[in-house]
């Protein structure tokens, strides 16, 4: 690996010390070129000189959003410079794709193993989306927590013999409409009254026992049986 220039942003001093120790032995071909504990030094350090690499923590002068902002507005303004988030929010998922949303190359938990030469390689080398240990652990659950969720809605959908409009109209139904405002969704080619009689039918399918249940208990059992998905239970298109 080439030498590259640096700029660390970290505002806490412990942190900082041990992220420079980080770099100084084990990423040699680091140049150091300044380091921020704020939103306003960083900006004064990018202006004066321009780093190949951004190591920048999130949590600076405890918010979280001034890091996701940082990472937006240096890609907007300095679109080659490629910034690795090296960051102790182990838990805050929405920020992290916030900040990958915002153009991050990658992102480090401060967990597990760490910062690694090679994690900056990757990224100086032009790979996309370099994450640690800690973080692909998290990914891969929830992908497979996804793709698992996935087929069973699909196995329910096949099983219980639902169709797209019994899948629109409990969904929809999942999401406070009336039957009324059912009916007029774009698409939907059934009145109120054919409307209660699908109801119906799928009360019997999803309730074999016969018993007599509302609206609210049958997507209920719809959820339950992964027929519906609540992760994503989004209106129709108008």
């Amino acid at each position: 690996m080439e030498q590259f220039k640096l700029i660390i942003v970290e505002d806490v001093p412990l942190e900082l010390k041990g992220t420079e120790g980080i770099v100084r032995n084990d990423i040699p071909e680091a140049d150091v070129i300044g380091t921020a504990d704020n939103e306003a030094s960083y900006w004064r350090l990018i202006k004066q000189q321009q780093p190949d690499l951004v190591l920048l923590d999130l949590g600076l002068g405890g918010s979280t959003t001034v890091g996701v902002e940082i990472c937006r507005q240096t890609k907007a303004d300095y679109p080659q410079v490629k910034i690795l988030i090296f960051t102790g929010e182990i838990l805050n998922e929405k920020l992290w794709v916030d900040v990958l949303d915002a153009g991050a190359d990658g992102i480090i938990l401060k967990s597990g193993e760490l910062l690694t030469r090679r994690d900056v390689m990757a990224v100086m080398e032009g790979k996309q989306l370099v994450f640690n240990q800690p973080i692909l652990q998290r990914i891969v659950e929830r992908f497979k927590y996804a793709v698992s969720g996935e087929l069973a809605r699909q196995e329910a959908l096949i099983n219980y013999e639902i169709d797209e409009y019994d899948e629109r109209f409990l969904r929809h139904l999942a999401l406070g409409y009336t039957k009324e405002q059912i009916t007029s969704l774009h698409g939907m080619p059934f009145g109120v009254k054919s409307l209660e009689k699908r109801q119906n039918e799928l009360v019997k399918k999803l309730f074999p026992g016969g018993e007599s249940v509302n609206a609210t208990r049958l997507v209920v059992r719809a959820i339950e049986l992964h027929i519906l998905d609540i992760d994503n239970l989004e209106p129709d298109a108008k």
